[in-house]
């Protein structure tokens, strides 16, 4: 496999992998119709190649939100003053630095970045916006949308042509 193509089998693993990482080497195996040790080579040249980056457990928000306290999960907008690439870098790096922070998204156009953030509360949520956007001079506008419920969340993406 060079290391930019992927071939039918490649996808199904990858396709497989990334909606249970928990399946076991035989079961995936049988699921992309390949023997055991070959399954397990290919998935270490994808994790190699750095197809895998990594694997993790996604975790559910909703218990967790009843034994940590409600939580808060906010979509928040941010414009800087200056954007020259090392302003752009700094905000990038304090930000994904902030283990609140779960993504972090340079967009264009409109505001510079989009940030998804989880919060314990309120009183959370302003000690990270003082942190990350009040006490940043060059930050300009921050606009924050609160979620109020999750309609859908996954972490797949679509690894086969979609037909249209």
């Amino acid at each position: 496999m060079e290391q930019n193509l992927l071939d039918t089998i490649d996808l199904q693993l990858l396709d497989a992998l990334q909606r249970d990482a928990s399946i076991s080497n035989v079961a995936l195996a049988e699921r992309v119709n390949v023997s055991p040790p070959t399954c397990l080579r290919r998935v270490k040249r994808l994790t190699d190649g750095g197809w895998i980056e990594r694997q993790v457990a996604v975790l559910s928000t909703d218990k967790l939100a009843a034994s940590l306290g409600h939580g808060l999960n906010a979509l928040v907008e941010v414009s800087l003053d200056r954007q020259g690439s090392e302003h752009l870098d700094a905000f990038e790096a304090r930000a994904v630095a902030h283990d609140a922070v779960q993504q972090c998204w340079r967009v264009s156009p409109g505001p510079d970045f989009m940030l998804v953030v989880q919060a314990r509360d309120m009183p959370h949520y302003l000690a990270i916006s003082q942190t990350l956007f009040t006490q940043d001079t060059n930050v300009r506008n921050v606009k924050a949308f609160f979620a109020t419920k999750r309609a859908k969340f996954t972490t797949a993406w679509p690894v086969f042509p979609i037909a249209h």
